[in-house]
């Protein structure tokens, strides 16, 4: 677990330090605004297409990690409803318990498993954002829609299908993924400038990672960020882990999916529940938590993952 903890140290020391460095204004806010775009449309794109179209992607490893994936995720959303309203929470702080319980952060996820396990680990972590990110999403829009009263058609219907029909890391991988079947190896130009672009992803990604956590927001009761916490760390990894038990998934595939079972609530899980909402505050409080949290949970789920698997 030591090893663990040590290799993944400096991802979340980049965490803090991009924290530091907006709070103290460096270089300056605006810098930082724009950051976030420059990492979710061309560096982490640029990252993820290039590795998922120069990696060896055979062994029908899609179809199984799907299947275990998405049984965690279920698995967390069921039980997130059913604690979030049985234990007598508003439906504002019940959305924000199952934003806390389903969601996460793919960046740091990406970043982890490209440090554990290479390239390997890095393609495998990308199949899984592009199977994870669009039913999430849905999900988690759907239910809350629903809880908050807003009806079907209320809410971010249209912001979010429009965001997942024009996903950047969606749209890459998918594109990766083509061409890596095709066989068309790597493109000149475009291989090379995608290359450049996804060295400088990783360190930038958790530096504006760590700009977007709001310590001054943290302002809500410690019970529903328990509750969230709970199901995001047990519930998530125990139901991914019976079905690649059940479906004879190990090694790597079995590592990576351990990572994103056991991932933070990312920092649009504020933005969501303000704009449709919910509890802004105590989701934020549960950003920064949770992402506290995974500096130990990630090596403890790891080490049981291993002893598993």
């Amino acid at each position: 677990m030591l090893n663990i903890l040590w290799s993944i140290l400096p991802i979340f020391v980049l965490i803090v330090l991009g924290n530091l460095l907006r709070r103290g204004g460096i270089p300056s806010v605006t810098f930082w605004n724009l950051n976030d775009k420059l990492v979710y449309w061309v560096l982490f794109p640029s990252l993820l297409f290039y590795k998922t179209s120069t990696t060896d992607l055979a062994g029908g490893i899609i179809g199984p990690l799907a299947a275990i994936i998405l049984t965690g995720l279920v698995a967390a959303v069921a039980v997130s409803l059913i604690l979030g309203l049985a234990l007598g929470f508003n439906r504002p702080q019940a959305t924000s318990i199952l934003q806390g319980s389903a969601r996460h952060n793919t960046f740091i996820a990406l970043a982890i498993a490209e440090r554990l396990f290479g390239t390997e680990g890095l393609a495998v972590a990308a199949l899984c954002t592009s199977v994870l990110v669009p039913p999430t999403n849905v999900l988690v829009i759907s239910l809350m829609n629903i809880l908050l009263r807003q009806g079907s058609g209320g809410g971010l219907w249209a912001p979010v299908a429009r965001d997942l029909a024009r996903n950047p890391l969606i749209l890459s991988v998918g594109l990766g993924i083509g061409v890596n079947y095709l066989g068309a190896g790597e493109i000149p130009v475009v291989h090379e400038v995608t290359g450049m672009l996804g060295r400088a992803a990783l360190p930038i990604v958790l530096l504006a990672v760590g700009a977007n956590i709001r310590l001054h927001e943290m302002k809500a009761s410690a019970s529903p960020i328990a509750v969230a916490t709970l199901v995001k760390f047990l519930v998530f990894p125990a139901a991914a882990w019976a079905m690649c038990w059940h479906l004879g998934v190990t090694g790597v595939p079995a590592y990576v999916i351990t990572v994103f079972a056991v991932m933070p609530m990312p920092p649009s899980s504020f933005t969501i529940a303000r704009e449709m909402g919910g509890d802004a505050p105590l989701a934020a409080s549960m950003v920064t938590v949770q992402t506290l949290l995974s500096l130990i949970t990630v090596p403890v789920s790891l080490v049981i993952a291993q002893n598993l698997f």
